[in-house]
């Protein structure tokens, strides 16, 4: 304690240091304020019955730093913007110039790449913003709205999703970690007080046992969320170092792999992929629909054991991609014979890319595992508390431990440069 105290007092005596902390601050200010001016014509008693029978807008609500559950005009958050690095990642791995620009052209071609996924966000979040106000019109959760007036909306909504990717990038280059990452942090943390404030509402003494098995599972996860976030398969690593005089001398290290190659980005792929199909569903289908293909699949997908299952399967699976399109096995062994270096035991070459793709398989089929357990989490402890406000946001979670990890990892390498 006396440690983490001597920090805080080190980073803000430090004049650069301060700044950038209260920058962060208050651009998250300023995104929460943004996050509480509605558009107009909402029927709010609708809406919230509209959230609470529909998880899946639940889950995307995190995304939004809860705008969505809001329909303020910051609705959509950052998700244009993370769809369209998505994107740009899936045609980095298929599109040979894209990858070349991302990988071998230095700083000015990952530059460029971000300017692409910053054009990219406005027509995507166009569209969603589109599809978010005919899925809700047609709902009943807002008013018929005229051509200028449902014109205007879209373009408030979009400039918001841009202004938020904007406030973003501004937080990675003027503040401490990495912006994004923290807005959706924000308004996470933001909901926290409506949450316990719903849960003492609800609050019966016969559940209090309940209620301390749930907060032991909490720290219980928490744990096994920074362990596994932390964890790595370190690959033993030697090589030749300068030669001195008449003799030689060695070097050993270590390649690590992290277990959780992806982060939460396999979670966000998973999102991605559901939203579109649901999106159209509700889109073609009416407020009373209830047979037919349509009313068919709406029921599968309201079905929390079917729904978790392609959820758990499709964030399993894109551990696995994300995972390959980030880590190429063939450049890092290509670097280590470049170097010099080698695997005390194994041959340069295709044997090396064989051996540390065999490790990585391995330890990814934990990650995806792992990953695919947090984000049905809610799914199961609804399952065994039978109560709503009991359920664990995984995903949610996820975040945010990651994020203060990473924050304070930040904050750390800051204060020791500046003290060096």
């Amino acid at each position: 304690m006396n440690t983490l105290v001597q920090r805080l007092k080190t980073a803000f005596a430090d004049e650069t240091l301060r700044k950038r902390i209260l920058f962060v601050f208050g651009a998250l200010l300023a995104f929460r304020v943004l996050a509480v001016v509605p558009i107009p014509s909402i029927d709010a008693l609708r809406l919230q019955e509209f959230f609470a029978n529909n998880q899946f807008l639940g889950l995307l609500n995190i995304f939004s730093g809860g705008g969505l559950s809001n329909l303020s005009i910051v609705m959509l958050g950052v998700g244009p913007y993370i769809t369209a690095a998505i994107i740009m990642q899936l045609l980095s791995a298929m599109v040979p110039k894209i990858k070349a620009m991302y990988h071998e052209e230095g700083q000015a071609g990952r530059q460029k790449f971000t300017q692409y996924s910053r054009l990219l966000t406005i027509p995507l979040g166009t569209l969603q913003a589109f599809g978010f106000l005919m899925l809700l019109q047609r709902q009943g959760v807002i008013g018929m709205l005229s051509p200028v007036e449902f014109a205007t909306n879209v373009i408030v909504i979009t400039a918001g999703a841009v202004f938020l990717m904007w406030i973003g990038e501004l937080i990675s280059e003027f503040g401490i970690g990495n912006g994004v990452s923290l807005l959706i942090f924000a308004g996470i943390i933001a909901q926290l007080p409506s949450a316990i404030s719903q849960l003492l509402f609800t609050y019966d003494p016969t559940m209090l046992p309940t209620y301390i098995g749930f907060l032991a599972a909490a720290a219980i996860i928490v744990f096994g969320i920074v362990y596994v976030n932390e964890a790595e398969r370190p690959i033993p690593i030697t090589y030749a170092k300068q030669a001195r005089g008449f003799r030689k001398q060695q070097g050993d290290t270590h390649l690590p792999l992290r277990v959780n190659q992806a982060g939460v980005m396999p979670i966000i792929f998973a999102l991605s992929i559901l939203l579109f199909p649901q999106m159209m569903i509700n889109f073609f289908a009416g407020p009373q629909t209830t047979g037919g293909i349509v009313g068919f699949i709406l029921g599968v997908m309201e079905n929390m054991w079917i729904y978790g299952a392609i959820y758990f399967i499709l964030v399993f699976l894109f551990t696995y991609f994300y995972t390959a399109i980030t880590f190429e096995v063939e450049s890092v062994a290509e670097n280590l014979q470049k170097t010099g270096a080698f695997i005390p035991g194994v041959r340069p070459g295709q044997t090396t890319i064989e051996y540390i793709s065999t490790i990585l398989t391995r330890i990814t089929f934990i990650g995806g595992v792992f990953l695919g357990l947090i984000a049905i989490l809610p799914i199961i402890m609804q399952a065994i508390t039978g109560l709503q406000t009991l359920a664990i946001g995984g995903t949610a979670l996820l975040i945010v431990v990651a994020v203060v990890v990473d924050f304070v990892k930040r904050l750390d390498a800051q204060i020791a440069m500046r003290e060096y």
